[in-house]
């Protein structure tokens, strides 16, 4: 039975995100992948696709989890890594504000030891409200945070972008979170 687009985002996001050795793929240090070495790694693991069925959900994803290289041989997860990987991103100036969606259950820890990456390399942040209430309903019963990147940016605290849109940065200290309400 042919994979299908869902599916296929899906796996790409496991074994370029967080298991590449579940399929025995190797990611260089900045997270590639020949898109040949995994179309043939994957099919040998039982999960077939083609070169076109890859483009394709790469080029309509919504969420453009995924990178291609200029010449469009490689592939990688363009952030949300729990694996180290070095990105090559330069560090910028964010917008003044930015977003994290989270659940309710998470607010204490958070509003006491700010936002941390947990499994992830970086903590992401969003551009808008209604992305990061997508990302808190994930979770359970949403919370959005507002971030004062500025105040971040000004004291020192980098911020990167990734390919897809998403910031990133190593933590946000509670000190520059507020609550915004989600009802």
């Amino acid at each position: 039975m042919p994979i299908n687009d869902t599916q296929l985002s899906k796996f790409l996001s496991l074994v370029l995100r967080h298991q590449p050795d579940a399929i025995g793929l190797v990611l260089d240090s900045q997270g590639w992948a020949g898109i040949d070495d995994l179309i043939a790694k994957a099919s040998a693991a039982g999960t077939k696709f083609g070169r076109d069925d890859l483009l394709r959900v790469v080029a309509e994803s919504d969420k453009k989890r995924f990178s291609l290289s200029p010449d469009a041989e490689r592939i990688r997860a363009a952030q949300g890594h729990s694996f180290s990987v070095e990105l090559g991103l330069a560090a910028q100036e964010p917008p003044a504000t930015l977003y994290h969606g989270t659940a309710v259950r998470f607010l204490e820890s958070i509003l006491s030891e700010g936002l941390k990456p947990q499994s992830r390399q970086q903590v992401h942040l969003s551009v808008d409200e209604s992305t990061a209430l997508r990302v808190g309903q994930r979770h359970g019963r949403p919370h959005i945070f507002k971030i004062d990147a500025a105040a971040m940016h000004a004291r020192g605290l980098k911020f990167y972008r990734a390919d897809n849109g998403v910031w990133l940065t190593d933590t946000v200290p509670p000190e520059f979170l507020a609550s915004t309400t989600t009802e």
